[in-house]
């Protein structure tokens, strides 16, 4: 039997080459847009003010900022409310990034997840998703 399996999805076969191509292009401009993230931040502040912290796109920390005068070094419980407000505002600017991230990558890593789960954010193999090498049909 000498007959090309990919005939019947018409337009006389299946290009390996093409896909590949396609592929190639679309990790190069995931790559290209991972850095662009790399160079975008965000803030997080809690408490008025109080702290701000700033994190790049990817949800790197990049800086805590916290206002003058408004926490008692000397003060345990003052100390404790501080790293707390840290974390709080942390968390708020993890979850902008991550805002931020999906905007910027959701068209990319839907193209990837369409060619088999290459990776990427939301692709196949990330958390919550299908697990690598299946496809979520």
């Amino acid at each position: 039997m000498s007959q090309n399996p990919f005939d019947a999805l018409g337009g006389g076969g299946f290009d390996m080459n093409a896909l590949l191509q396609q592929a190639q292009q679309m990790q190069e401009q995931l790559a290209a847009a991972q850095h662009e993230l790399t160079q975008r931040t965000v803030t997080g502040t809690v408490a008025g003010g109080a702290v701000t912290v700033t994190v790049n796109g990817v949800g790197e920390l990049q800086a805590v900022a916290i206002t003058a005068g408004q926490f008692d070094g000397t003060d345990s419980d003052d100390l404790s409310d501080l790293g707390d407000l840290i974390v709080a505002a942390y968390r708020d600017a993890k979850s902008q990034s991550e805002a931020m991230a999906s905007e910027a990558m959701g068209p990319l890593a839907g193209g990837l997840e369409g060619l088999g789960g290459l990776g990427g954010p939301g692709g196949s193999g990330a958390p919550g998703g299908p697990p690598s090498g299946q496809l979520g049909f």
